[in-house]
């Protein structure tokens, strides 16, 4: 009874780590690696971190800032006066002041601020659009794998078919019911398929390399889309509206808007530079003296004094550097607009090409679907036309490469109008991590396991 117990429980746990071996990755798990792994996207999140100090650094120069500076020294001399011997003597003498400055009147502290902020907002904009960057491309490397698998496991079945109708066909020559030519071709197809077969499996290491650049190594299978998933027009299915929403919200263009923010900022820090400036400045030191060699008596002296103040100073002439400053500034500001229509221009066509991509794609897979059931009854019947000796070889084979490429382009179909629907969402600056979580619902368990050959 125990051993029967042990064996059930031994059987329980292989079962699971079985299960456990076979699970397949879905588009969400491999998503979260890609955020931790990904070394472009951990460059833009660095480079944020970093862009986000300018304002802190912009700020501070609008508000007090504090110094103290000090020194120490010792003075040795000999001094003679009238009628005594020359005597030698030395002594100490220190200083320090602490000064604290705040800028009353300073317009291009102001406006340099004003372009941190919008410096800033750009860079937010760009990191925002590295996220949406990264889901795209995780999505575009995880599907270009699945189409590679549905490739490798297409012309697999065509190689077996292939083989079977070899076979088929040296077994009619031998009884005298088929010509060597058929056997002959169906060799040469059967090769043809053999080396199909390892470029598919070659093309699917590529793919799987592309995506683990992007995530890190990824052992497991991934998760296919279902055979009976449905694909959908966008919504809203207006072209005119989302060529809209990618003037408006597209980040690239935001980014560009706020790029052209801070340039104006800039243009108008650099003319604030001609104005005049007013600080406040307020010091406290003091000093002490041991002595001095000059006076017959020694003595030592300690001041301490406190200085408040306004510190005023107006630009007169430095050589035309100023001019050729507020020109360069100008420059930079009309190309800040220039980018600015270019970001508009590219979000259109963008949005345009992702538009007519899904909806010429989900044209593409209907046609395909009813090409595949098409063909697999032409398939059927050109074997059952071929047994019959009405049919000849070359058109089963012809029949069954056809079919196996439709299949393939099938696939490829249905991912690569998946992926327009992200890049849709992506141009209008629309795409979330829940569209990837929606997509990964489409996604089953990989029914069959194809085999990395490393």
């Amino acid at each position: 009874m125990n051993l029967a117990r042990m064996s059930l429980g031994l059987c329980l746990i292989g079962s699971m780590l079985l299960d456990t071996a076979v699970r397949s990755a879905d588009l969400m798990e491999v998503y979260e690696l890609a955020k931790s792994n990904d070394p472009v996207f951990q460059s833009a999140t660095f480079a944020f971190e970093a862009a986000r100090q300018k304002r802190s650094e912009a700020f501070a120069a609008l508000l007090p800032s504090v110094s103290a500076t000090a020194d120490g020294n010792r003075t040795s001399g000999s001094t003679a006066y009238s009628g005594t011997p020359a005597v030698t003597r030395s002594f100490y003498a220190d200083d320090w002041t602490l000064q604290l400055t705040q800028p009353v009147v300073r317009p291009g502290n102001v406006f340099a601020y004003d372009e941190a902020r919008s410096f800033v907002e750009a860079a937010s904009d760009e990191f925002a659009a590295a996220q949406q960057d990264l889901m795209v491309r995780v999505a575009g490397a995880y599907f270009d794998v699945l189409v590679a698998e549905e490739t490798v496991l297409a012309a697999d079945a065509q190689l077996r078919s292939m083989r079977e109708q070899l076979n088929a066909a040296q077994s009619g020559f031998q009884r005298g019911v088929a010509s060597v030519t058929d056997a002959d071709d169906a060799r040469s197809r059967e090769a043809l398929a053999q080396a199909q077969r390892t470029a598919a499996v070659a093309n699917l290491e590529v793919h799987r390399a592309a995506l683990e650049a992007i995530t890190g190594p990824v052992s497991t299978p991934l998760a296919g889309l279902g055979a009976s998933v449905t694909l959908s027009n966008p919504v809203p299915d207006d072209l005119g509206t989302w060529v809209a929403r990618s003037g408006e919200n597209n980040l690239n263009v935001r980014g560009a808007q706020a790029t052209l923010a801070a340039a104006e900022h800039e243009l108008s820090r650099v003319r604030s530079l001609r104005l005049p400036s007013l600080d406040l400045v307020a010091t406290y030191g003091g000093n002490h003296s041991s002595g001095n060699v000059v006076n017959p008596v020694n003595y030592s002296t300690d001041v301490r004094d406190v200085t408040v103040g306004l510190q005023f100073s107006v630009p007169i002439f430095e050589g035309g550097a100023l001019s050729a400053q507020v020109g360069e500034a100008r420059a930079k500001w009309k190309k800040a607009g220039a980018d600015l229509e270019a970001a508009r221009r590219q979000a259109a066509q963008e949005v345009k090409q992702s538009y007519t991509a899904v909806q010429s794609g989900i044209a593409e897979v209907a046609a395909l679907r009813a090409a595949v059931d098409a063909g697999s009854n032409t398939v059927k019947g050109a074997q059952a036309g071929y047994g019959l000796g009405i049919r000849i070889n070359s058109d089963v084979l012809n029949a069954e490469q056809q079919l196996y490429g439709t299949k393939r382009d099938l696939a490829k179909a249905r991912y690569d109008t998946l992926l327009a629907g992200l890049k849709l969402k992506a141009a209008t600056g629309d795409l979330r991590a829940s569209d990837l979580q929606a997509m990964n619902g489409l996604l089953v368990e990989s029914p069959t396991a194809v085999p990395q050959e490393h």
